[in-house]
């Protein structure tokens, strides 16, 4: 470890080693990866790169600094996979040596590279740096809003430049994802003032300048659209904001502690680490301060998305900096020798839930390989449609559950504190490899490629093109569909009955074949996958 992550410069090779490549090798996941790909695509398709749009409409669900990055990636690499998520994996080699960095500022080198050791060999954390989602960025941008409030209060150089640098990052992360990023800064600097006994620890002139640099960097964009087009965009962003706070969303409601399981185990072995990592007491002032900045973010995010009634495993993510910070510091404690051993109820749950994702991910492939055995047990017909798939899996595929299989039980058993832990990691690391590389191609092969193949057959022809029975933005980046395409009047009652000019070609899913099938003029191309391809003639 200590040679792989010596300086910042060999973590940002071993970090774009592990996150670049591969990451163009399967298409884009609908929704959210289609849906901001799209966006940025319709940018460069229009040469309006102002507005957010999605199929040549105004998208007022998010900002576009994220847009901006793909359209960049895109300008260099081209239109597809690669570009819409490069910038992510730019996200995760800035993410680990800005750890290390931190890390070392705070504490040394050796719990700096414990806190990266630990970042990387999480499951979620590698993996997200491999999408093209919006919220590695998102989440980075608070952080570090986060992180220079903390150097603010704590240290006495520098006042002035950090609070600008907490105004411009949380500015950022305004223009990623939207206002929330203020809500949650806002809600754990009030905590750390209760916690604090009322003491705010801060100038009224660098709260000004907070305030100030942040207005400056939203007023960027938020401040010029409502110039250009009046208060529209941010009247429909904030009801969109409130209809995700307020209800379920789209089918992703979930009970209230939905993100702590998701933590407990998409974030092993790093969750069970910090369960004990919170007692920790030990360290300087400035030390601990850090420590209870973590602490406040981690229980401020999980608890505002708990409540939250919107659910999507990535609105926890932001919990995955202090999570994997406070997890670090036990580790670090344990091999210096202050921490004797892991509790007995820990290492229950760490076998627990390590041997159980060490299995599904090593035994799942073996159980596809036989899916003709079991496949008719299956009531939904779509997913029964989805597993005709021609998908050849083998038992290597699961290659990565056996290292974390092995891995857990060496841990357990192991008394070699260092080798265990450093072992653990790297099998963790070696796993969400392979599992990217081996596994998620063949996982998007089952669930989506047939109908992505059937969007990337009409690139190149003049015609309309629609899903019919659930939403998808497939269509809109499969296809390319151009402005010209595009009119608001050409809805799906028109493209099923009226007087069209271009052939329509319509997706729908399996169930929904009866009532497609009695549209009159209406010809079933094929099925295949679960998913249902027409089209209609002029």
């Amino acid at each position: 470890m200590k040679y792989v992550f010596k300086n910042e410069f060999t973590i940002a090779i071993f970090a774009a080693i592990l996150f670049i490549p591969f990451i163009g090798h399967v298409h884009l996941f609908d929704w959210d990866e289609i849906n901001f790909a799209e966006s940025a695509r319709e940018m460069i398709a229009t040469g309006n790169y102002f507005d957010v749009q999605i199929n040549y409409s105004k998208f007022t669900e998010k900002p576009p600094l994220f847009f901006w990055m793909q359209v960049l990636s895109m300008k260099a690499f081209g239109i597809n996979e690669f570009a819409a998520r490069f910038p992510n994996a730019v996200c995760g080699i800035l993410t680990l040596v800005l750890l290390f960095r931190i890390g070392k500022k705070i504490y040394n080198e050796n719990l700096a590279r414990i806190w990266v050791l630990t970042y990387l060999g999480t499951l979620v954390t590698f993996l997200y740096f491999k999408s093209g989602i919006i919220d590695p960025w998102f989440n980075l941008f608070i952080f570090l809003a986060i992180y220079h409030y903390y150097l603010l209060i704590t240290y006495e150089n520098s006042k002035t430049k950090q609070a600008v640098l907490v105004g411009l990052f949380l500015g950022l992360a305004v223009l990623t994802k939207g206002p929330v990023a203020i809500l949650i800064a806002m809600l754990c600097m009030l905590t750390y003032v209760v916690l604090n006994k009322g003491k705010f620890n801060i100038s009224t002139k660098n709260f000004i300048l907070i305030l100030l640099s942040c207005l400056v960097v939203c007023f960027a964009w938020f401040g010029v659209d409502l110039l250009k087009n009046g208060p529209a965009f941010i009247i429909e962003f904030t009801q969109r904001q409130v209809a995700i706070f307020s209800t379920s969303d789209a089918g992703h409601g979930q009970p209230f502690f939905y993100h702590w399981w998701v933590l407990l185990v998409g974030c092993f072995p790093a969750s069970i680490f910090f369960i004990s990592g919170q007692m920790i007491q030990n360290g300087n002032k400035e030390q601990k301060e850090f420590k209870l900045w973590m602490v406040i973010l981690f229980w401020v995010t999980l608890l505002l998305f708990s409540i939250v009634k919107t659910k999507i495993i990535h609105y926890s993510s932001l919990c995955w900096f202090p999570l994997t910070f406070i997890a670090a510091l036990f580790i670090y404690e344990l091999w210096e020798g202050r921490i004797k051993k892991i509790h007995t109820l820990l290492k229950i749950l760490f076998a627990l839930v390590g041997v159980t994702l060490g299995l599904i991910i090593t035994v799942l492939p073996i159980v596809l390989q036989y899916k003709n055995k079991w496949v008719h047990y299956i009531k939904d017909d779509f997913a029964k449609g989805n597993l005709q798939a021609n998908v050849q899996w083998y038992w290597i595929d699961g290659v990565g559950g056996l290292l974390l299989l092995f891995s857990v039980v060496y841990f357990l058993c192991s008394k070699k504190i260092k080798l265990k832990t450093q072992l653990l990691y790297a099998s963790v690391t070696v796993c969400c490899f392979f599992t990217a590389v081996l596994i998620a191609p063949k996982v998007e092969a089952i669930s989506q490629r047939a109908n992505i193949e059937f969007f990337e057959s009409k690139q190149n022809e003049d015609c309309y093109i629609d899903t019919w029975g659930y939403k998808s933005y497939a269509h809109f980046f499969y296809s390319k569909k151009q402005p010209a395409n595009f009119d608001s009047t050409k809805n799906m009652q028109w493209m099923l009955y009226g007087k069209i000019d271009k052939p329509v070609y319509i997706s729908t899913k399996i169930q929904n074949k009866k009532i497609l099938d009695t549209v009159q003029n209406l010809k079933m191309l094929y099925q295949k996958n679960g998913f249902v391809f027409y089209n209609r003639l002029p």
